[in-house]
């Protein structure tokens, strides 16, 4: 299996070096090419065809072909053929020899996509004359080069004959049984060569399946290995302190936030170091649950850090935190950038005697001469913002301190388990009681007028107002509302009744932190920004957010953005401001107004942009799968992992020889050494 492709007939130097552009370099990666789609060229009756279906048809010319040129070289051919009892048009774009080849009564095979309205195929492969033996349901493979689909689909058959009887399957046999998958050997024949529809879905099923299962059982390895091999700290905080400290609070625990604290504290009594990502919309409630976790550790002796990534959201941590914990004697500090001179050498002699409980601050945290006398818990604040050195450096200022990442950003549970596998993932999806839900509306340009108006009453209640654009300033590509423009239409219609501030990307990261600063304080009554206000800041005056072009936005981001307001206990509002040209685009617009829960976004987005778009494409955390689909299989994503989860937790994998294989395989990847095995 591990032999070169060379070593199959047919295949010279120059193949060989197509095959390893494509990454085949064995006939195991060979066998393992699989196909991305299937054409289907089987008859079909074209009255049970769905409109834009791909669809194959036999039939008889029945009109003289008609060619149209039209644009540079570019020709639209159109002909009348008869099929059963329909008389249906082709076009052909592009191919004008077909002029001369094709005539009235021949009989034609054509394939292409059915436009059941008008009664029209757009052709895209055809034969002359009637289908007979050729192959109905075709495997297609993303191909490079001057590599064709025939070739590839030639050297693989040579491959599977030659290694049949030496094809090992990984996937453990009582798996296979349980739900009842082909094997190893035979899914790759289907996939290769399926029969027909039901061999070629069983193979999928079968690859869907192991892609997941092997992706997870090396997350739940790494995640079993770190934790064994990461001597943390037991915590043995004072129950009764904590029990005190939640009777005191101005409000009751909603139910969600009771669960997940039972699970941190879980973590900070085991012997092993945590490793959880703690998910919660904006509002639910995630601050306090991070309070009670740092009050835990500082009851057993230890100190706690938490890392944020702006200067504005570290005061409004400090603020809030030492609200909570100065009536208790509990001391808070602020270390950022802007914390200098003997101020600052004061506050790290005190952080290193251990006379400081709580630090906060920014990635000033991380610097060398930041020294914590006992560390017990980090936490990191919106951590996607920092980079994995820069949470690992924090991690190291103390002797395994336990590690919880906050973030607000709703992410659907399918990906957090496939980009977070390695980590715990507890989730506060309960939003505190009375607070008002915001109402959102999706608004058309040529309502702008009424919009403003409603923006001068929110105003004139003393109210502030966000007003967010998705680029700075004008692009020749993007007819979008940009920020710059919108600042000076704003300023001129409220002239001196109301002042208007600007932030964008482009500013330097002090004036960034000025105006927001300015607009918490009431300073600014409109702030017009691009979308680097959307993190964090808390400002619970603002009762309006208009989004101008909020179809350029994804439901997650529009989501986040009108997360700014709601945060007082007056009535808040979001305006969208969109005319979508595209279906998708209106169903965006649509669900933001039926709905305020963003874990139910984030799964809409999910299916709506895939998992590619909505972490962005230049996200590194997402693997690739060549079958399975994160968003489509995910009920398999989730059964694979609960697999994988019992079988790295069993004794058996362990010691059994049959695991052999899946143990090899955790080798390779590095994750186990081969010592481990021993």
């Amino acid at each position: 299996m591990k032999e070169s492709v060379l070593s199959l007939n047919g295949v010279g130097e120059e193949t060989a070096q197509q095959l390893r552009d494509m990454g085949i370099h064995t006939i195991n990666d060979l066998i393992n090419y699989l196909p991305y789609r299937y054409d289907d060229f089987r008859m079909k009756d074209l009255t049970e065809a769905a409109h834009e279906e791909r669809v194959t048809v036999e039939g008889r010319v029945h009109s003289e072909p008609s060619l149209q040129f039209f644009g540079k070289k570019k020709s639209r051919l159109t002909l009348r053929l008869l099929s059963g009892p329909h008389s249906i048009k082709v076009t052909f774009f592009n191919q004008p020899y077909l002029k001369k080849k094709l005539n009235v009564q021949d009989i034609l095979t054509v394939t292409g996509k059915w436009d059941r309205h008008r009664q029209m195929i757009t052709a895209q492969t055809y034969k002359i004359g009637p289908q007979q033996g050729e192959e109905e349901f075709s495997p297609v493979y993303p191909l490079k080069g001057l590599m064709t689909n025939r070739t590839l689909k030639k050297l693989i058959h040579q491959a599977l004959a030659r290694c049949a009887d030496s094809i090992a399957d990984p996937i453990p046999e009582e798996l296979i049984a349980k739900y009842k998958l082909p094997g190893r050997r035979e899914a790759l024949e289907g996939m290769h060569f399926p029969t027909d529809t039901e061999t070629m879905k069983q193979a999928r099923r079968r690859f869907v399946y192991e892609e997941f299962f092997l992706f997870q059982l090396k997350m739940q390895a790494l995640r079993k290995v770190e934790r064994e091999q990461s001597k943390g700290i037991s915590i043995d905080y004072i129950k009764d302190d904590l029990t005190a400290f939640i009777s005191r609070l101005p409000f009751p625990l909603t139910n969600a936030q009771k669960r997940v604290l039972k699970e941190i504290l879980k973590d900070l009594k085991s012997p092993h170091r945590m490793n959880r990502l703690l998910q919660g919309d904006v509002g639910s409630g995630k601050t306090v649950v991070a309070a009670i976790s740092l009050l835990a550790v500082i009851t057993a002796g230890y100190q706690g850090a938490l890392m944020v990534p702006t200067e504005i959201l570290a005061e409004q941590h400090a603020e809030s935190l030492n609200e909570l914990f100065q009536p208790i004697g509990v001391t808070v500090a602020l270390l950022t950038s802007s914390v200098k001179g003997k101020r600052r050498t004061l506050l790290l002699e005190k952080l290193a005697a251990g006379e400081i409980d709580i630090l906060i601050g920014t990635h000033a945290l991380i610097q060398d001469e930041v020294d914590f006398k006992h560390l017990g818990l980090v936490i990191t604040d919106e951590q996607h913002r920092f980079g994995v050195n820069q949470r690992r450096v924090l991690r190291e200022k103390g002797e395994n301190p336990d590690v919880l990442f906050m973030t607000a950003t709703p992410i659907p549970r399918t990906l957090a388990i496939t980009v977070f596998g390695e980590m715990d993932v507890s989730i506060i999806d309960e939003m505190p009681a009375g607070r008002k839900p915001i109402q959102t509306y999706w608004a058309k340009e040529n309502m702008l007028d009424r919009i403003l108006v409603f923006m001068e009453k929110e105003l004139s209640n003393g109210r502030q107002v966000y007003v967010i654009c998705p680029l700075i300033e004008e692009s020749e590509k993007l007819d979008v509302q940009n920020a710059i423009d919108v600042h000076v239409q704003l300023e001129q219609y409220f002239f001196d009744r109301y002042s208007v501030g600007l932030m964008h990307g482009r500013l330097h990261a002090d004036e960034k932190e000025r105006v927001m600063k300015a607009f918490s304080e009431n300073q600014f009554h409109v702030l017009v920004s691009t979308t680097v206000v959307e993190v964090g800041v808390n400002v619970p005056n603002a009762s309006l957010m208009v989004i101008y072009d909020a179809e350029r936005f994804g439901l997650s981001q529009l989501h986040q953005l009108r997360g700014r307001v709601g945060r007082g206990s007056d009535q808040s509002y979001c305006i969208l401001l969109a005319d979508p040209k595209n279906e998708v685009g209106k169903e965006r617009m649509k669900i933001m107004t039926e709905t305020n829960d963003g874990f139910v976004l984030s799964e809409k987005d999910l299916e709506l942009r895939g998992p590619g778009d909505f972490f962005g494409r230049k996200q590194s955390g997402l693997p690739e799968f060549k079958v399975a689909d994160m968003v489509h299989d995910y009920r398999a994503l989730e059964i694979a992992r609960d697999d994988a989860h019992k079988l790295i937790e069993s004794r058996e994998f362990w010691n059994e020889q049959r695991f052999e294989l899946l143990k090899a395989i955790l080798v390779e990847d590095g994750i186990l050494s081969g010592s481990k095995l021993d």
